[in-house]
């Protein structure tokens, strides 16, 4: 079982703790962390943009990955919500196998 760890930003921690607890209550995720302030730097249609944003951290396996894609999307305010989903090279075995059991 492929282990993923997804990073998206949201709004703010309100809207990151929503899609959080959706994702994890419909197993999507076996868990979510929200950092509910950071300061970006972006551009987006041809504007150098700032704001504050909050973090969203997911836990998952690769065969849940594209339902928890077209999930958060599907909650997201943003036109074009940052997700990006990094493969798990190693860590706490028993954790892991917690991440797939959550998840089945």
């Amino acid at each position: 079982m492929t282990i993923m760890f997804v990073y998206a930003t949201a709004a703010d921690a309100a809207e990151a703790e929503r899609i959080g607890r959706a994702a994890v209550s419909e197993r999507l995720a076996a868990c979510a962390n929200v950092l509910p302030a950071m300061r970006s730097v972006y551009w987006w249609n041809g504007r150098l943009e700032e704001g504050s944003e909050a973090v969203l951290i997911l836990k998952t396996t690769r065969t849940r990955l594209d339902a928890l894609v077209a999930r958060i999307k599907a909650l997201h305010s943003y036109e074009c919500p940052c997700i990006e989903a990094l493969e798990i090279a190693g860590g706490n075995l028993d954790f892991l196998a917690w991440i797939a059991r959550e998840t089945a």
